[in-house]
C-alpha cells in the first residue's frame, strides 16, 4: 500500500511544472492521503491528482514514494486502478 508521485515534468497551469498522485492499492487510499496533502478534490483526475512541484516534497515528507513517471504508471495499471480517457465513438 503505497502513494507514489512522479517528477514534476508535466507543463501546466500558472507556469507550474506538474506531478501525478496515484495509489497503487486503492483510490480511499490516495483519496485519503490528497486530503492530508491538502489538495483539492477538484485536482482528481480518473485514478490520479495532478499536484503542482510546489507540493512534491511535502508529498514526500508525508511518505509518498517519489518513481520515475514510467514506474508510477506501471505500478498503477498493475494495481488495476489505471482509468483511461474514453474516446468518442465515431456516428
Amino acid at each position: 500500500m503505497t502513494v507514489l508521485i512522479d517528477p514534476p515534468n508535466w507543463p501546466g497551469p500558472r507556469g507550474l511544472m506538474w506531478s501525478h498522485l496515484v495509489s497503487d492499492h486503492s483510490l480511499e487510499e490516495l483519496h485519503a492521503f490528497a486530503v492530508r496533502l491538502g489538495v483539492p478534490e477538484r485536482a482528481f483526475d480518473r485514478d490520479h491528482y495532478d499536484v503542482p512541484e510546489t507540493v512534491h516534497a511535502r508529498a514526500v515528507a508525508l511518505g509518498a514514494e517519489a518513481v520515475g513517471s514510467q514506474e508510477l504508471l506501471r505500478r498503477l495499471v498493475a494495481a488495476g486502478l489505471r482509468r483511461r480517457k474514453r474516446r468518442p465513438q465515431p456516428r
